[in-house]
């Protein structure tokens, strides 16, 4: 099943429009895909031709649609085991999945985020989230028929989400799940992971000057073709159409990645009220603290994991969280609409 599109994809990549320096042949360059991660992956590049820049976005696209083949629990691929895979059931039971070996990576950092976060980010609660993604789909379907899981239910469904019940054989490349009631949801982490392990690899080959935007999970690679830092904007979703300003803030990048969650991205409405796809662990509920969490770090999975993590944590318990946390800086966006930085997010944020 298809996930909706997030809304994220408002945030833009600006990108001067002026001739770059005589000295630099580098021109710019984009190109898009829609078969990564359910959203649209904007490749923007600078590159001496349109042939070399065609050359870096293939591999880009190839191997986001690897990443996503591999992650997915929605589809089954033939020839590939991958997350779907494990999540199945045979009379009644997991059995140990052979994987690649960028799956056994992935539910590594998977674990260290469970750590790093005291349990916020989970992706052994495929049970709890998939009774959201149940009713969030059919309220979407016939919204005047939309209803929110019964409490019991989710109640039930979380005794299966024990993250020591992913079992991770790194010799034999195995991952078994030991709880035949649970089921993984790595959606928390999975595109920010796919887009720093591409960007790593880009990294190792020497490439630069270009940034990835994977549905609003950006990462920059280097500086623009002129010299620049690249620049973000964290989207005002409730910005008029015609605002002058519809960002709550404009960042300069280089090398770092940023990562938005927001309420306004993934929802639906039952008796009036959204509700949205992050849910809180500890209340089985969506968190409804903030309009959006912005994180700005090295690591675009890191990124991902914290924007999540800090959605459902108080403001003081997140803000310990990121100051404690070196190279990460997060911006919280509360209901009321105050705006909070951490300690150094303002040396991000453009004058």
């Amino acid at each position: 099943m298809k996930r909706a599109i997030s809304a994220l994809l408002l945030l833009s990549i600006l990108i001067s429009a002026s001739m770059l320096c005589s000295c630099s042949q580098k021109k710019k360059f984009s190109a898009y895909s829609f078969d990564c991660f359910d959203t649209v992956t904007t490749v923007t590049g600078y590159a001496s031709s349109q042939e070399e820049f065609d050359e870096v976005s293939k591999l880009i696209f190839e191997e986001l649609k690897s990443y996503h083949q591999l992650f997915t629990i929605y589809e089954r691929y033939d020839g590939i085991n991958n997350l779907c895979t494990v999540n199945s059931l045979t009379d009644g039971k997991h059995t140990a999945v052979k994987v690649d070996q960028k799956i056994i990576d992935m539910l590594l950092f998977c674990k260290e985020a469970y750590e790093i976060t005291d349990g916020k980010v989970n992706v052994a609660m495929g049970s709890v989230l998939s009774i959201w993604h149940e009713h969030r789909e059919a309220g979407l379907r016939v919204p005047e028929s939309a209803t929110l899981p019964n409490s019991d239910r989710l109640q039930e469904a979380a005794q299966h989400t024990d993250i020591n019940a992913v079992i991770i054989d790194e010799n034999a490349k195995t991952v078994f799940l030991s709880d035949p009631d649970m089921l993984l949801d790595v959606g928390a982490i999975a595109k920010g992971y796919a887009v720093e392990a591409v960007a790593q690899k880009l990294e190792a080959m020497g490439i630069n000057g270009y940034v990835l935007n994977a549905g609003g999970n950006v990462r920059t690679l280097g500086i623009r073709g002129d010299g620049k830092p690249w620049v973000a904007g964290i989207e005002d979703p409730y910005a008029e159409d015609n605002a002058k300003d519809p960002y709550y803030a404009m960042l300069e990048l280089t090398d770092l990645s940023l990562v938005t969650s927001g309420s306004y991205q993934r929802y639906y409405t039952v008796n009036g009220v959204n509700y949205n796809h992050i849910i809180d662990p500890q209340t089985l509920m969506p968190s409804n603290r903030y309009t959006s969490v912005s994180i700005v770090t090295k690591s675009s999975a890191l990124a991902d994991a914290l924007s999540t993590a800090l959605f459902c944590m108080s403001f003081d318990d997140g803000s310990a969280l990121i100051e404690a946390t070196d190279g990460v800086e997060a911006m919280w966006v509360l209901k009321s609409g105050e705006i909070h930085y951490s300690s150094g997010f303002s040396n991000y944020v453009t004058k």
